[in-house]
């Protein structure tokens, strides 16, 4: 019998590959598109034997969904734990900035996303109607009761969930259109900070919360 060393190393060196194949995975699919990846050439750019992805997803569908999955439980990072009275301003302020941060350090999720919206969504019905819209009439409940209790203007929580959805992976989804506009190589540190006030100026303002 393992003892608890053994067991939670045996955790971690799970963890590490899961989240080796997903990135490995998350640049395939932006590459490739779903129909063009497949799970050798996810476990060549993984370095991992085609028998280990396998092992932990099964096949290529699970290993999207999990892409998709993660992209989602990264942004909810960004308001998860945001508390009723820590008021919606600070909600915001939080959701914006890790939006916008993960736009920049892990394009591809938001590009895999958008992709998979833009063809149709095939792939992501079943998972926009349960994981998907479990999140989305949490967080749209949340604000509705900073609403109810006058602590913010009265709009519509799912459109400011897509608002700020929206905004934020722009900088991602359209990179190579907004850096060729700004004449740019690459994004700059910078930057970052720039869009996050901005937005979250924009957004707060609107929300009569500035």
């Amino acid at each position: 019998m393992k003892n608890n060393k053994e067991i939670k190393k045996t955790g971690n060196i799970r963890a590490l590959s899961q989240h080796k194949i997903l990135i490995a995975a998350s640049t395939e699919f932006v590459l490739q598109g779903y129909k063009g990846a497949t799970v050798q050439s996810i476990a060549d750019r993984a370095s991992l034997p085609k028998a280990n992805i396998l092992y932990y997803f099964k096949n290529k569908e699970n290993i999207y969904h999990a892409v998709l999955e993660h992209t989602l439980q990264m942004w909810d990072e960004g308001i998860g734990d945001i508390n009723p009275e820590d008021g919606p301003k600070a909600a915001i302020e939080k959701f914006i900035e890790a939006k916008v941060r993960m736009s920049f350090k892990h394009p591809e999720s938001s590009k895999i996303y958008a992709m998979e919206i833009i063809q149709g969504a095939q792939h992501l019905k079943d998972f926009a109607r349960t994981y998907q819209r479990k999140w989305v009439r949490e967080k749209a409940q949340l604000f509705q009761q900073w609403i109810d209790n006058g602590e913010m203007r009265d709009v519509n929580p799912i459109h400011l969930i897509f608002l700020i959805w929206s905004a934020t992976q722009h900088y991602a989804d359209f990179e190579t259109q907004i850096l060729t506009i700004m004449n740019r190589a690459d994004y700059e540190d910078e930057d970052v900070e720039d869009v996050i006030a901005f937005l979250t100026d924009m957004i707060l303002r609107g929300c009569g919360l500035h």
